[in-house]
């Protein structure tokens, strides 16, 4: 994979970039107009989706930092954007063109103040994993393989600008006005700044690891804080397959069962039980050892979910207070789903909307069991968010709706659903994390 020696750090460079990425999106749509005259219009819309996406992402990723981060995390809405989007932004998530060894070294002594053969016994400047925010080299001291993960340079600088540039495009995607749009903006930049911390990230993979050692088919590495600084971070290097590759060609039903309980228990252990969660459940996150164990990994973006939120957001989890509607209402406006302002159009509107996505998005919570590899489920999750996402009356209203705190947490639910459709899991014991 090509290299890349520089990395665009100043506000007019990135916003040059992004000025030179939305032109050629622009004469992609002349492109379009064109073709949709002589040829089917649907296929002259998928040409137009496969050019936009690939010129949008091979533009974020000369950028790197948070505007590649915010395409990775757009990759797992898989029932808003496009496939062709989905496609090509879910290669932030762990395939993207590599620092070059030069600059490598460069990067490592201005963070370390010292050159990494100073620290190890061997160091390999040519990248192994590279993905939005930092990418991975192999070292060996003592014996030992290690993991060596840097972070690029400029990235923790530029995340408001970043941010600033691409808040147009996510207001208009999610219908999110201008007023009170603060607030989800300002969550996802916190999270974005606490991700470029790696002290943070080594404090909190620590605490994570030490807290959930017990799960079983669950494995974390060991990190060093001793070799890691605020933005390196030190630790085991694991083998095993990225989740997504095993996925490609794993035909075995228990071992997909196995890694699929693993990743639940994981998953609602933390929820329910620490009330803080890893909310960047996506592909490259995870490995598949060799004996079919889960690896887990990268704890950069670790949610609180405050009892204030918790409490009715899982008390609407539970089918007999979906079916009573004075509750549910009740429980919408703690979740500031529904407001004072609200009209009686918008609250019958929402109301319904919630009704539906709730009704579906937690039958899994309802079963003692659940099969996460039917399709006909995850089918419908998709065919509800098209019929939402094409409704002129939802277009109509201010999409500003819920607390804050569902940005992170819906991402968690949605990238665990996913992960755990790609499994093909089955017969998953739902409330397994009670005897943890």
């Amino acid at each position: 994979m090509k290299t890349i020696d520089n990395i665009p750090t100043s506000k007019i460079q990135r916003a040059t970039k992004l000025v030179t990425t939305g032109a050629k999106v622009g004469v992609n749509y002349i492109k379009y107009y064109g073709d949709k005259m002589v040829n089917p219009e649907t296929d002259a819309k998928d040409r137009l989706n496969k050019n936009n996406a690939t010129d949008i992402y091979d533009g974020l990723k000369q950028l790197k930092g948070s505007a590649l981060k915010v395409a990775q995390m757009l990759s797992m809405e898989k029932s808003i954007l496009p496939q062709a989007y989905v496609d090509k932004f879910s290669l932030a998530q762990f395939s993207v063109p590599p620092l070059s060894p030069p600059l490598v070294i460069k990067t490592f002594k201005k963070y370390f103040g010292k050159h990494p053969n100073d620290l190890f016994d061997t160091f390999n400047a040519t990248s192994v994993n590279a993905a939005s925010i930092g990418q991975v080299h192999i070292a060996e001291l003592d014996g030992k393989q290690l993991a060596v993960k840097i972070q690029y340079p400029g990235v923790a600088k530029s995340i408001a600008t970043d941010l600033a540039m691409v808040k147009p495009i996510a207001m208009s995607m999610f219908n999110i006005k201008g007023k009170d749009s603060d607030k989800y903006f300002k969550e996802v930049e916190n999270k974005l700044v606490e991700e470029t911390n790696y002290v943070l990230e080594m404090k909190q993979s620590k605490e994570i690891a030490f807290a959930c050692s017990h799960i079983s088919n669950l494995l974390f590495p060991e990190y060093y804080p001793e070799l890691s600084s605020e933005r390196i971070i030190t630790m085991d290097y694991m083998q095993g397959q990225h989740l997504s590759e095993f996925t490609a060609y794993s035909t075995k039903q228990d071992t997909s069962n196995k890694l699929g309980q693993a990743l639940w228990d994981f998953y609602m252990f933390q929820i329910h039980k620490l009330k803080k969660v890893h909310a960047d459940p996506h592909p490259g996150n995870f490995l598949i050892s060799k004996k079919g164990e889960l690896i887990a990994l990268d704890f950069g973006c670790m949610k609180t979910i405050p009892m204030e939120f918790y409490t009715p957001y899982f008390e609407l989890a539970k089918p007999e207070n979906i079916k009573n509607k004075d509750y549910f209402v009740s429980k919408l406006y703690e979740l500031e789903i529904l407001r004072d302002d609200d009209s009686k159009e918008e609250i019958a509107f929402f109301t319904e909307m919630f009704h539906d996505m709730l009704s579906l998005f937690t039958k899994p919570f309802h079963q003692e069991y659940f099969d996460f590899s039917d399709s006909r489920f995850f089918g419908e999750i998709a065919e509800l968010g098209e019929r939402y996402s094409k409704n002129t009356d939802l277009k109509k209203m201010n999409g500003n709706r819920g607390s804050k705190h569902f940005i992170y947490i819906n991402r968690t639910f949605f990238g665990l659903y996913n992960l755990m459709f790609d499994l093909k899991a089955k017969d998953i014991k739902i409330n397994n994390y009670i005897n943890l």
